[in-house]
């Protein structure tokens, strides 16, 4: 983990200035110091607890025996380390056990974990889900449902798909009714009965910790018995898997959430993924079928509840795609600098063809061949510039918690335009990059004898889950690139054209800034003409390809902001991570932004070809 390890010092200290969030009051306590012994603690759990274990959760997948699951002891063991660094409560107040650490380093510290064993999970949920609570909870339900999340001795899920509805929120059939006289004067919460099925629950059932905290959200049925249709009728509810009590101490009932099944999935095997049943009587509580549940919030605004998890999440999804993709270029690198193969190309000689080989000559190493470099210095561009991508969002998130109320006003707005871009375009290039890992390995590489197949098979889940990548580009282009007046979109094109200004006074990025600067004109004319119609089917016909484009020109933004700040911090490029980052930003200009022109192409046109092909056709 070494080389990760420079890569986020870099990032946090020479690009992020991270160390000047201690002049914050709520930071004051900390230091450069206590910012690298977290990062110390989780690089060491990490190398200890995660990443020897890595292919032993691939291979000894989740079992159900019918009344419970069994997982490896060594998921086990790595989630009671975790729990015991303080890491799930890590940027919590002191008040509550907190270390009140700033998210940006918050992030940069999970990432060990993601990159040693992404599916053993280190509390992306259970984090989210006590934060949501700390927002929209009472002070009843924080006290006895969050604070027990953040200490580990709970663990928390989000459930929101449903095996008929999938990511269709507004077609959610889960029931929730009252439950009998008095309800709404439990001091959890309004009290409900809760019946319905949820799919695709991740950590929906185990034995890591005492209890399960589920997010759900369900439907109340209006005064016809009817539920409302549409989003706008979601409520949201704390369904635990046992009973507690005001102190929340377990009472010994078992709510009535049963697992129906374990979905057995082509990657992330180490963390379960469950089909759960809520209300269906096998543990009926009181003598009755429902799962109990408490109100979240007000009734019908379960959905503007859950997003700030959901949204957590997919900076979360960002960037365990981006660990993942940095994970199979680290092994990838190492077996290209140690693969001999194959023999340098030499010129024309005594008449022969063009293009030689002198087999008498000893076998170079794969590295030394230029392909075999295309594609490393692809995976590393893809790998650090998102990695650099989601920690430049989690300093945006300490800027709006913390700043003055214009910059976190325009922090909230680059979240709300950036997050798309943050789950999305890690997912689907870090995934290529892992791609082109086993590519590297050749063979090799398609054989569990090395770890880069499974490495593919880890990330494919992330196009998928929170929010599917067509769901996200439908976000970006219908939604975020308009709020407020297309203030969000206004406010990045800003700060691209800032470091535009600054990247185009230096000679060696000067062509790069133009480059920039001409692609950001692109994405600006192609958001126009995809909404001339007014009509949203002509636009968001062509969102992937545009949120491709878009997605693009952010890293490539990224890129530059870095570079300049490799400049300054070597001049005299002596360090070879710092070629390194000049090199991936000069591949990512020449190899990757060129790509817009064909995406924007079909968004400005509005191109029909999908949208208009006849089913029958296929």
């Amino acid at each position: 983990m070494t080389t990760l390890r420079s890569t986020l010092e870099f990032l946090l200290y020479g690009w992020l200035q991270a160390e000047k969030l201690q002049e914050r009051s709520r930071f004051a306590d900390h230091s450069r110091d206590t910012f690298d012994a977290v990062l110390d603690t989780c690089e060491r759990i990490a190398r200890e607890k995660y990443a020897p274990f890595n292919r032993t959760v691939d291979t000894q997948e989740p079992h159900f025996d019918g009344e419970r699951v069994t997982l490896p002891q060594c998921t086990h063991d790595a989630q009671k380390a975790y729990a015991a660094s303080g890491m799930l409560s890590a940027a919590q107040d002191y008040e509550i056990g907190g270390m009140q650490l700033p998210y940006t380093v918050e992030a940069a510290a999970n990432s060990f974990f993601a990159v040693a064993s992404i599916s053993m999970g280190s509390g992306l949920l259970t984090v989210g889900n006590a934060n949501l609570l700390m927002v929209h909870g009472t002070e009843a339900q924080q006290r006895v449902f969050a604070l027990n999340e953040f200490s580990g001795r709970f663990s928390g899920t989000m459930c929101l798909s449903e095996p008929q509805a999938g990511s269709s929120l507004s077609d959610v059939a889960t029931r929730a009714v009252p439950d009998g006289e008095g309800f709404e004067n439990d001091p959890l919460g309004p009290r409900y009965r809760l019946k319905g099925n949820k799919m695709w629950i991740s950590a929906g059932e185990h034995e890591l910790t005492e209890n399960i905290i589920h997010l759900v959200l369900a439907k109340i049925p209006g005064p016809d018995g009817k539920l409302v249709p549409g989003t706008k009728g979601i409520s949201l509810f704390i369904v635990p898997k046992k009973l507690v009590d005001t102190d929340g101490n377990l009472t010994g009932v078992r709510n009535d959430v049963a697992l129906a099944g374990l979905n057995h999935k082509l990657g992330w095997r180490g963390t379960t993924n469950t089909l759960l049943n809520f209300g269906e009587g096998k543990y009926p509580v009181d003598g009755e079928a429902g799962a109990v549940g408490y109100l979240v919030g007000q009734p019908g605004k379960g959905l503007h509840c859950m997003f700030h998890m959901m949204n957590e999440a997919r900076i979360g999804i960002g960037m365990a795609a981006t660990m993942l993709g940095l994970a199979g270029y680290y092994v990838s690198l190492d077996y290209a600098r140690n693969r001999p193969q194959g023999r340098p190309v030499q010129g024309p000689k005594d008449g022969a063809a063009a293009v030689v080989k002198d087999a008498a000559q000893p076998q170079v190493r794969i590295i030394e061949h230029a392909d075999v470099k295309r594609m490393l210095l692809a995976q590393k561009s893809y790998g650090e510039g998102a990695l650099a991508l989601n920690l430049f969002c989690a300093r945006l998130v300490d800027e709006q918690a913390t700043g003055d109320a214009a910059a976190a006003d325009e922090a909230r707005l680059l979240l709300e335009v950036l997050t798309p871009i943050a789950k999305s375009w890690p997912s689907e290039w870090c995934l290529e990059a892992n791609s082109l890992a086993i590519q590297i390995h050749g063979g090799y590489g398609y054989t569990r004898d090395f770890p880069v197949e499974q490495y593919w098979r880890d990330n494919r889940l992330n196009m998928i889950h929170e929010g599917t990548h067509g769901i996200q580009a439908m976000d970006l282009l219908g939604r975020k690139v308009l709020m407020e007046s297309g203030r969000g979109l206004t406010l990045l094109a800003g700060r691209i054209n800032a470091t535009i200004e600054r990247a185009i006074q230096v000679p060696a990025l000067a062509a790069h800034a133009n480059a920039l600067g001409k692609a950001l004109q692109q994405v600006g004319a192609a958001t126009k003409a995809a909404w001339a119609t007014g009509q949203p089917a002509d636009a968001l016909a062509n969102a992937v390809p545009y949120m491709q484009a878009f997605g693009h020109t952010v890293l490539a933004w990224v890129w530059l902001d870095v570079a300049l700040s490799t400049l300054q911090a070597d001049a005299a490029l002596a360090k070879p991570a710092s070629v390194g980052r000049m090199g991936a930003m000069q591949f990512f200009f020449n190899y990757e932004l060129p790509k817009i022109g064909a995406w924007l192409q079909v968004v400005s046109t509005r191109d029909a070809t999908c949208a208009a092909f006849p089913e029958e056709a296929f």
